[in-house]
């Protein structure tokens, strides 16, 4: 049990993490700590939907700084996380930046200096907070071929899509699809509830087991309840890693 404890991993990562939602955050880390679930990914947004940037937030920072000492990993999760309607987008981007992501896919189409520019704004921010990063991950997973060319250049050491989880220090790219919940209408929560018990059967003897929470998750009970025996389950043959700690035992294997 010991050998399949330490090989097989369970990573839970806490999606849009800010001024705005740090109550909502506070409440899952003390659900997940109760479980023995320590320590988490935390994704945070440096200027949420533009309301105001972390490091103007002295109660934030400190929030975030005490998070960290306990072991939990920040990651740099967008900047704004919102992608504006523009003139002139495609069905195909319409229904990306709209209706899949709720305007909120800040990365999917960015171009290359435009990214670069929000990675040096973010990366100030969290240096602001006295707090370093080595991971970024893109607001709904989507980050365009023009973004990750910049986020690579940064010297970020990695970055997750919804599917995979890739390396940039060792070039490696790990097939791990994330489990995540949908909760903005009720076929969507029904349809998050009935697809997360299929894709976690199917996910039982993966090396990487990743839940993906958004503190929304945590307004409706059955997928609250759903997300945390989930994690019950996983703690029962899965160690409980950051991203960047899982990455570090992938190249120590090597």
């Amino acid at each position: 049990m010991q050998k399949a404890m330490t090989n097989r991993a369970l990573v839970v990562s806490i999606h849009d993490v800010s001024p705005l939602t740090m109550r909502q955050t506070d409440q899952i880390l003390d659900d997940l700590k109760a479980l023995g679930c320590m320590p988490t990914s935390l994704l945070v947004i440096p200027d949420h939907h533009k309301q105001g940037r972390i490091s103007n937030d002295d109660a934030f920072v400190e929030w975030l700084q005490k998070r960290v000492a306990e072991g939990h990993e920040a990651v740099l999760h967008g900047y704004y996380h919102l992608r504006e309607r523009r003139a002139g987008d495609s069905f195909f981007k319409k229904f990306v930046t709209q209706s899949y992501t709720a305007g909120e896919g800040e990365f999917f189409d960015l171009s290359e200096s435009e990214t670069s520019r929000r990675l040096v704004m973010g990366r100030a921010e969290f240096s602001a907070c006295g707090l370093s990063v080595s991971g970024f991950i893109a607001p709904a997973w989507l980050l365009g071929s023009d973004a990750e060319v910049a986020v690579r250049g940064a010297g970020f050491e990695y970055t997750t899509r919804i599917s995979t989880v890739s390396d940039f220090s060792s070039g490696s790219v790990y097939m791990a699809r994330s489990l995540v919940w949908s909760v903005r209408s009720g076929w969507r929560r029904f349809c998050s509830l009935v697809w997360n018990s299929l894709l976690s059967r199917a996910l039982e003897k993966s090396p990487l087991l990743r839940i993906g929470i958004h503190p929304p998750d945590w307004n409706y009970d059955p997928i609250r309840s759903q997300i945390l025996q989930l994690v019950v389950s996983a703690l029962a043959g899965r160690r409980t890693m950051t991203y960047q700690q899982w990455l570090a035992s992938k190249r120590g294997q090597k």
